[in-house]
């Protein structure tokens, strides 16, 4: 579908987030090209011409979400490994179902967790870590056809082990130092800054004790040459500090400032174990820290100190992080359990209301992506970038307060149309640049033949007649 080079979204209840945290309750967004021209009351704007005219009624008209750690090669492994230690998930599932990847796998699962992401407003995310065998190029190129925004990162490493675990990586996981940055080097000439601007290359750093010191310093060098970003897992288990104590002496982040990790280019999923210090030093560098409540919760790694990130100054995001951690990318129920667990954490129900976690969603993300001063908010000047969901269902009623109602009672399916760059991926919850019944029979296939050539019997634990 050609996209129209106007379009005049009328009626809605318009959640700008700009810096006045304008709520329009009768509003209207006027896009051109792939612009926000105008926003304001839909009578002030009625007579604005457009090719396409959208009827919001009874919809929330918001900035897009943005998904700040995600494994788009985890949609293929949804459900592998419930209900399992860290250690089992890792070794015996994650790690064995990754490393047999093959062919267009990686391009495959991408095109799920797109449709998903798509389906429940995600409108750009960060891709954590793209093994080579995942295939960078074949993800990208669906990246472009399928509009979303995105910062790709390729895996970076150059050890074989797992925070204080030496030697425990997956066969085929294992990627070496030259073939890592070569190919990133690669990826980030041919597809950084394309797609319409919508595709950045970025570094994705393994978790500690699979990167070395001296790899550390050399990418941090690499990405402010290249002026890219960086990402990586910090914090998300107890094991990660007593490396860096026993082998470096120090906290997570006197290491991380040491080796240069602590910039506001960097995005740092999870940080679940950091004291006092450790918050200050972020808050000093704005670093960035990606929030998987979700995932923290199934894998039982901790909880993070989001109340206290806030209240120091940290930039933090919200995300969904992958199909086994998770099992959903639904960034509309990830703001939900933010905002619900840290109540309960620090018994008191006034940390992370829902505006703070609607902020965390969509400005939070584009503060960690580098983006906020093109996406994140409605606003004049910045890309059109937008989801209408619809509070016009059983389950969202009465609709009384529409800010509130979205993250407590919200579910990504209630959203019904997505625009990115001023182009519809999805309208009238049809997917526009995806063929939902292929994504389906493309993940259905590829994940068969994925089980049977890796020996991983996924199985419920009650008899199966």
């Amino acid at each position: 579908m050609v996209s129209p080079e106007s379009i005049l979204i009328k009626n809605g209840y318009v959640i700008t987030l700009d810096s006045k945290r304008r709520i329009f309750q009768n509003g209207s967004v006027y896009i051109k090209n792939k612009w926000i021209a105008e926003v304001g009351k839909s009578d002030a704007l009625s007579s604005r011409n457009a090719e396409l005219v959208l009827d919001a009624r009874g919809m929330i008209v918001m900035p897009g979400l943005v998904d700040t750690h995600v494994h788009l090669a985890q949609a293929l492994i949804r459900g592998c490994a419930d209900d399992v230690s860290l250690v089992d998930w890792l070794k015996k599932y994650v790690w064995v179902l990754q490393g047999n990847f093959e062919g267009d796998d990686g391009k495959v699962s991408a095109e799920l967790c797109m449709a998903e992401m798509i389906r429940t407003g995600t409108t750009s995310f960060i891709e954590c870590m793209i093994h080579s065998r995942y295939g960078f190029d074949k993800i990208a190129k669906a990246v472009e056809q399928v509009g979303m925004r995105a910062a790709l990162s390729k895996i970076i490493m150059d050890s074989t082990g797992y925070a204080d675990s030496s030697d425990i990586m997956y066969p085929g996981m294992i990627e070496d130092h030259d073939a890592c940055l070569d190919e990133t080097d690669r990826m980030y000439n041919k597809w950084h800054g394309k797609a319409d601007g919508r595709l950045e290359v970025w570094y994705g750093l393994r978790s500690l004790g699979a990167v070395s010191p001296d790899l550390f310093k050399e990418v941090v060098q690499l990405s402010e040459e290249k002026e890219t970003h960086m990402t990586m897992h910090l914090g998300e288990i107890v094991d990660d500090v007593r490396y860096v104590r026993d082998n470096f002496n120090q906290t997570l982040t006197e290491f991380a400032e040491e080796m240069g990790l602590l910039t506001p280019r960097m995005v740092f999923a999870h940080g679940i174990h950091l004291d006092d210090n450790d918050l200050t030093r972020l808050a000093k560098y704005r670093a960035n820290i990606a929030h998987c409540p979700s995932s923290n919760l199934k894998l039982a790694s901790g909880f993070a100190r989001i109340p206290d990130m806030l209240e120091a100054g940290v930039p933090v995001s919200i995300a969904c992080d992958g199909g086994p951690s998770n099992n959903t990318y639904d960034m509309i129920r990830e703001m939900r359990l933010a905002a619900l667990i840290h109540k309960a954490k620090v018994s008191n129900p006034l940390v992370v209301p829902a505006e703070t976690a609607i902020e965390m969603a969509t400005l939070g993300g584009a503060v960690a992506m580098g983006l906020d001063n093109m996406v994140g908010s409605l606003e004049t000047g910045k890309l059109a970038d937008i989801i209408l969901v619809n509070m016009r269902e059983i389950g969202l009623t009465p609709n009384s307060n529409p800010v509130s109602n979205l993250v407590y009672a919200g579910i990504g399916h209630a959203v019904d149309t997505v625009i990115v760059n001023g182009r519809l991926l999805m309208n009238g919850k049809k997917l526009l640049t995806l063929n939902e019944d292929q994504v389906i029979d493309n993940a259905i296939e590829h994940s068969r033949a994925l089980l049977e050539r890796s020996g991983v019997d996924i199985q419920p634990k009650w008899p199966v007649q």
